[in-house]
């Protein structure tokens, strides 16, 4: 059996035809949310061992702003706990239980931070 490539389409809005000649598609832009400030942020930590196997990990949710800045954030936490991770779907994920670290060095940057999870 082979295997058939699935195709993709861009998605124009639920537009498939229009009879109008004079009709021209126009695009949205995306604008991404600006940074706020640190103590605007309200991030949580919790812990989630779903789906990882028994392997338990330390995410952080509720950041808003740009997905460059999330991913800086991402990679100082990693680096901080020494350990990997990733920043997919607005979350950081880091490996590992190191909820109190992550808390004490987002506090210390300014960050309101609530803990949730056992």
């Amino acid at each position: 059996m082979s295997k058939q490539k699935k195709k993709v389409y861009n998605d124009f809005g639920g537009i498939m035809f229009s009879t109008n000649p004079d009709f021209e598609f126009a695009e949205e832009q995306f604008q991404q949310e600006e940074t706020l400030p640190n103590a605007q942020q309200n991030l949580r930590i919790l812990l989630d061992r779903k789906n990882r196997a028994g392997k338990t990990a330390t995410v952080i949710t509720g950041y808003i702003g740009k997905d460059e800045d999330l991913q800086v954030l991402g990679k100082t936490l990693k680096t901080r706990c020494g350990v990997g991770g990733s920043v997919k779907d607005r979350e950081i994920i880091i490996q590992g239980d190191f909820r109190d670290k992550i808390l004490q060095y987002l506090t210390d940057q300014g960050y309101k931070v609530k803990k949730s999870g056992g």
